[in-house]
């Protein structure tokens, strides 16, 4: 199974580019850009990695991209993690990226584009790797200024192919970003957002109604409600589960009481993605393999999983046929 997983095409849906920052590369960044660390080593830093919840987790995921200073410093970050990511046979990444983290360090949004622009084309390039772009809000921020971001990033319009939602869920409803979201699909933009991981079911539907997100990512807590179960059901509307992530920061207690079987009895729509691989256990395979271990998924699950995030992919349909052609023949 570990030799037909590593083979198999992956298709990751739900990365958060900050949250691929190996501590490896975090000394090297900090090192770089002199900037003092509060881990005296690799494995000091590593051993922090450990949240009781998602604002644990929140903290150090912002103070690791503290490092992140400069248009280097993004490619770096990117293209460390497509070419691990390629390695691993993962053949297409849906990246989420935080603008706004950055710019509250005076990081201007023009030193973040260029170097994950720079990136995602070297690994189209050189790599056999597409890369979708999802410019991420972050939800415990004012909504005006998430607009602002989105109006000052026009430029950059006809490189992102949606927005997102993220970050602290927990008394942050999808309906405080409807203006946000109203004005991304003016601007023709894909609207995906973060709902059902901390929050409930409720946030679900409010994405749903109030935003009106063609994916969500998450959504584990879907379970519920029967109502919203059902309307997912109906409408196929994908969920980019993150099974590693789930167990680190607590939304389940152990791998083996997952929801997701229950998800694809359910008939939803399910993939499966990393979410912040450094920070939680590893990348796409690593989840894939932790599945198989736990859940005791066979061959014809994980191609189900893999055709479902084929199918919804940011990508041309080119590349989503050849992707396809490569699933089925593995």
């Amino acid at each position: 199974m570990h030799e037909f997983l590593l083979q198999l095409p992956k298709v990751e849906l739900h990365l958060h580019i900050e949250g691929s920052l190996e501590p490896e590369l975090m000394f090297e960044l900090a090192k770089r850009n002199g900037i003092e660390l509060p881990y005296a080593t690799v494995k000091e830093a590593k051993a922090a990695y450990e949240f009781s919840d998602l604002q644990g987790f929140l903290n150090l995921y912002y103070q690791g991209m503290n490092v992140l200073r400069t248009e280097q410093d993004f490619y770096d970050l990117a293209i460390d993690y497509f070419q691990r990511a390629r390695g691993e046979g993962v053949v297409h990444i849906d990246m989420h990226f935080d603008p706004q983290a950055h710019l509250q360090r005076g990081i201007p949004l023009e030193v973040v584009m260029a170097g994950l622009l720079r990136a995602k084309e070297e690994a189209e390039a050189s790599l056999d790797l597409s890369v979708g772009m999802i410019m991420a809000f972050l939800r415990d921020r004012p909504v005006e200024e998430a607009l602002r971001v989105l109006e000052n990033a026009a430029p950059y319009w006809k490189f992102i192919d949606a927005i997102g939602l993220d970050s602290a869920e927990r008394d942050n409803p999808p309906a405080k970003f409807q203006a946000l979201f109203k004005r991304a699909k003016e601007i023709g933009l894909v609207r995906v957002a973060h709902a059902g991981e901390e929050g409930p079911a409720d946030y679900i539907a409010e994405a749903l109604d109030i935003l009106d997100v063609q994916r969500i990512d998450h959504g584990v807590r879907c379970l519920e409600s029967d109502i919203v179960v059902e309307r997912l059901r109906e409408s196929q509307i994908v969920l980019t589960v993150c099974p590693l992530s789930n167990v680190s920061l607590k939304v389940v207690d152990d791998l083996r009481n997952h929801p997701l079987p229950q998800l694809l009895k359910k008939g939803l729509k399910v993939t499966i993605s990393s979410d912040d691989p450094a920070y939680f256990g590893g990348g796409l395979l690593a989840n894939h393999l932790a599945c198989a271990d736990a859940l005791g998924w066979d061959a014809d699950v994980f191609r189900l999983l893999n055709r479902n995030a084929i199918e919804e992919a940011f990508t041309s349909d080119q590349r989503r046929k050849e992707l396809m052609h490569r699933l089925e023949s593995a």
